[in-house]
């Protein structure tokens, strides 16, 4: 189970993933032997399920992003599941409570292939609905901040 330790350690690593050991040990006040055993447990136990890349909005700002929600038939719920994970412009899928079963997060090169992904998905077996909302801008992030 997670400690304070180990909660300051993720949000050390969620505010600069390439942090060297020793900054991370003298940060926490502690070894870096226990620094790296601790890193290496809780990505041996999935709480660390990789390292990853933030991008400016300027560079990102190249893509068109979009929400689109997703009424699916329950008998055709994995079917769409395993559909929508092999498009490589849906880059997360949510499962969500309401009258839409999933979200999922989109990226396009521009408007006419969002409008063309988003078609994919509503030809998708069992999908029955969709409804889809363009980001314009994101003001700010909870996955940018220290915890």
């Amino acid at each position: 189970m997670p400690d304070d330790l180990d909660h300051r350690l993720v949000a050390l690593l969620r505010k600069d993933a390439r942090m060297p050991i020793a900054r991370l040990s003298k940060a926490l006040g502690i070894s870096r032997a226990s620094t790296y055993a601790r890193l290496q447990r809780l990505q041996d136990g999935g709480v660390i399920e990789g390292f990853t890349v933030r991008v400016n909005d300027r560079f990102q700002g190249r893509l068109i992003r979009a929400h689109v929600l997703i009424k699916v038939s329950s008998k055709h719920a994995r079917t769409a599941e395993k559909q929508l994970r092999a498009m490589p412009e849906v880059v997360a899928l949510h499962a969500i409570s309401g009258v839409y079963d999933l979200i999922a997060e989109l990226e396009a090169a521009g408007v006419a292939d969002l409008n063309e992904l988003i078609d994919r998905i509503g030809e998708l077996e069992g999908v029955e609905q969709t409804n889809s909302s363009i980001l314009l801008a994101t003001k700010w992030s909870r996955r940018d901040t220290l915890s």
